[in-house]
């Protein structure tokens, strides 16, 4: 089924893409804006340090002139020095050039009606003292920036002042001029930028694997969520073998929940598995606990998951019970029809008396069984025997519980199902052997002791071949044809599980399988 595209619903947010040219173009902005605003101030202030020295130079020059030191103190010093001096600012392109004798007194002006009256800005005080200022100041014309130097006579006196001023207005228009000029700069610059970023959100959006924020936000909660729901342990380790994801049933297994751990520190039985790159349900024991391991590889790290195996035997076991149970009502059925049959030949014939033996020679068969299973305090594990009896029987095979079999009711509290699943299976697996031989005979002997329960199961079959011994408890392996090999395994596998164990020898041309139990009340892993 091909996923469908991601689409925008109304209300939504826009794309990566858009909102991310949409932020930087904001930002882009605002750092143009603020850019903008300190390069034209920058410029301002270069500006008006420029023309402060640039006044202060031309003030120096005029000041030095013949006609203004020879005249300033004369009469005729409005008629030789204003025009000299108006010519000389229209050259050099000066706002104004004022001249002004001892008194403050102007005798140069750019307006003429201003001649003759006093200067304005109150900042004589220093160059009438001798010395050269640069300074800002409102003036007649404005508020100027001003270069001021004392005139000085023949023999070094001060007679009067020069003042050479651009006014700011003027200044200020000119840096505007001058920061336009590079606006166009600055708009190719953030084309590139914009465009810039529309390339980049193309590229993490792809990096995405074209997904959006949300969408993204969306599959780390599901993730989550199922990762948290999942029964067995998941955890993913990086190339250094360190967890860095877990979910809380592998949490469970950690001696420090809180921080993360090396995967050798804490499972060091997986960490041969790791090295594989990928198994499947191989079986470990985790901290005395029976496990499946499933490694995943994800580039340089690897995906593990614990399977507990008493769940995985709990339900093939419910399986094998499922199939023991429905092939011993199937024998016990065939049985009663077997028996009711000859009930009904023997009364169809007349013959009652034989009739009444027969069902005497049942009952007291019935009677041995009992007697037989009464020491026996598990009323599952009698109901099963009683099945197999039934079962050997349509086989012609003879089934005998040995004399002094003994079992207490605690174990029925504590191993039940695996006590169930063991002798069930060891005994099919025995009436197996024996089936279709002359004298067939299955004995079983269950005990306890101090140390646990026991459970033998002894058949008179040809045994099992010499090439086959060590692989009798193999999954899968069988010698009576191919999807069998399971129960044997089944019942290794709980008793592992349980602590316990199970061996098989050949004595006296008998077949002798013995399964142990530990004792429950020292069994750390008795649930």
């Amino acid at each position: 089924m091909q996923e469908k595209p991601f689409l925008l619903e109304p209300g939504h947010p826009p794309g990566i893409r858009w909102r991310f040219f949409r932020l930087l173009f904001v930002l882009f902005c605002l750092g143009f804006v603020v850019l903008g605003a300190a390069e034209v101030q920058l410029l301002y202030r270069q500006n008006l340090d420029q023309y402060g020295q640039r006044a202060l130079a031309i003030s120096r020059m005029v000041a030095s002139l013949p006609q203004v030191q020879d005249h300033l103190t004369q009469p005729d010093a409005v008629q030789v020095i204003n025009p000299l001096v108006n010519r000389l600012r229209s050259r050099i392109e000066a706002d104004f050039i004022v001249v002004g004798n001892r008194q403050g007194i102007r005798v140069a002006h750019p307006l003429p009606e201003r001649i003759g009256q006093p200067m304005v800005g109150g900042d004589n005080d220093l160059p009438f003292s001798g010395k050269e200022i640069i300074n800002t100041a409102q003036g007649s014309l404005g508020e100027s920036i001003r270069g001021k130097v004392p005139v000085f006579d023949r023999q070094g006196a001060v007679i009067g002042v020069v003042s050479t001023g651009y006014l700011l207005p003027n200044l200020r228009g000119l840096t505007g001029q001058v920061a336009l000029s590079l606006l166009p700069w600055f708009a190719l610059s953030m084309l590139m930028a914009l465009l810039g970023s529309w390339w980049v959100g193309g590229r993490i959006k792809a990096a995405m694997h074209q997904m959006e924020p949300e969408q993204i936000a969306s599959l780390v909660d599901q993730y989550r969520t199922v990762l948290d729901a999942i029964e067995d342990a998941v955890l993913v380790i990086d190339r250094d073998q360190q967890v860095i994801l877990m979910n809380p049933r592998a949490r469970e297994h950690l001696k420090d929940p809180q921080s993360p751990s090396f995967l050798f520190e804490v499972w060091p039985e997986v960490c041969p598995l790791v090295n594989q790159h990928q198994c499947k349900n191989v079986p470990v024991g985790i901290n005395n606990l029976p496990v499946l391991v499933t490694v995943y590889p994800m580039g340089e790290q690897h995906v593990i998951t614990f399977r507990d195996q008493r769940d995985i035997m709990r339900v093939a076991e419910e399986l094998t019970s499922v199939k023991r149970y429905t092939e011993l009502l199937r024998a016990q059925t065939h049985e009663h029809q077997n028996q009711l049959q000859i009930l009904a030949g023997l009364i169809h014939l007349g013959q009652e008396k034989e009739a009444l033996q027969w069902i005497q020679k049942n009952h007291h068969e019935h009677d041995e069984i009992q007697e037989a299973l009464q020491d026996l305090q598990f009323s599952r594990l009698k109901a099963l025997l009683i099945g197999k009896y039934a079962y050997a029987r349509e086989k012609n095979i003879q089934l005998v519980l040995e004399p002094g079999s003994f079992l207490g009711q605690q174990w029925e509290h504590t191993h039940a199902d695996e006590i169930l699943l063991v002798t069930g299976n060891l005994i099919e697996n025995a009436i197996e052997a024996v089936a279709g031989r002359q004298g067939a005979e299955v004995r079983v002997f269950i005990g306890e002791d101090p140390l646990g329960l026991q459970i033998e199961v002894i058949d008179n079959g040809p045994g099992i071949p010499e090439e086959d011994r060590l692989r009798v408890f193999q999954r899968g392996h069988s010698t009576k044809g191919t999807g069998r090999g399971i129960g044997l395994a089944l019942v290794q596998q709980h008793l592992e599980a349980r602590g316990g164990s199970i061996h098989h020898d050949r004595k006296q041309q008998r077949t002798h399988f013995l399964a142990n139990f530990p004792n429950p009340l020292e069994d750390d892993h008795a649930l």
